[in-house]
């Protein structure tokens, strides 16, 4: 059975799910979903996912949606290699760092915020770039002591969503000196192929 992606090439939650599809070796099909023309409220696409985001992830049979619950369940059916550790502290941290980011920084800064803030550019930028410094400000001391990666010496959760907003970062300009725990870990997982092959300008529409 075809396991199919609902991708949009810019979106965080997306570019999440296929790094973790790539580093359990899933092939899968990209269904291109753009956010931008509002892909993702017709009706065919709510019939099948009520929420209307991306990703959606059809997979032995199921719809799944929401990033980090894809994720799960992907490390919960494939456990090789496995994306927490098994230690319960060990694993509470990782996940206290990966839900930093993903409840706390990526959802004031996503898209549908952003259209409802109905701003300039400019000032878009600047709510953008305030809820970034926050939130890498703290990520930046959770992660002292980290290994190679956030999650140890080998890719986790955490390091599925640091390098989306790090990209994102960049997007909007935002200065990176202060972080230089994140900035070192993002250069190494971006030199990985698992990494490098799901970054927007690789599955960008040509």
């Amino acid at each position: 059975m075809t396991v199919r992606l609902y991708d949009y090439f810019r979106s965080s939650a997306c570019y999440r799910v296929r790094i973790a599809l790539n580093l359990k070796g899933i092939a899968y099909e990209a269904v291109p979903t753009n956010l931008v023309t509002n892909d993702h409220r017709e009706a065919e696409y709510r019939a099948m996912n009520p929420q209307g985001f991306v990703p959606m992830l059809e997979i032995d049979g199921e719809r799944l949606t929401q990033s980090l619950a894809i994720i799960n369940y992907l490390d919960a059916t494939r456990p090789d290699p496995p994306l927490l550790p098994r230690p319960p502290a060990q694993r509470a941290r990782v996940e206290a760092m990966a839900l930093t980011i993903a409840c706390d920084i990526h959802p004031l800064n996503n898209l549908r915020v952003l259209r409802m803030l109905g701003h300039e550019p400019e000032q878009q930028g600047e709510w953008y770039r305030h809820w970034i410094v926050e939130g890498f400000a703290a990520l930046e001391a959770q992660a002292q002591g980290a290994g190679t990666y956030l999650s140890g010496e080998q890719p986790g959760l955490a390091d599925i969503c640091l390098v989306p907003q790090m990209y994102n970062a960049r997007r909007f300009a935002t200065p990176l000196d202060a972080y230089p725990t994140l900035v070192r870990v993002d250069a190494a997982l971006t030199a990985l192929a698992p990494f490098a092959a799901a970054h927007p300008d690789a599955v960008a529409p040509k």
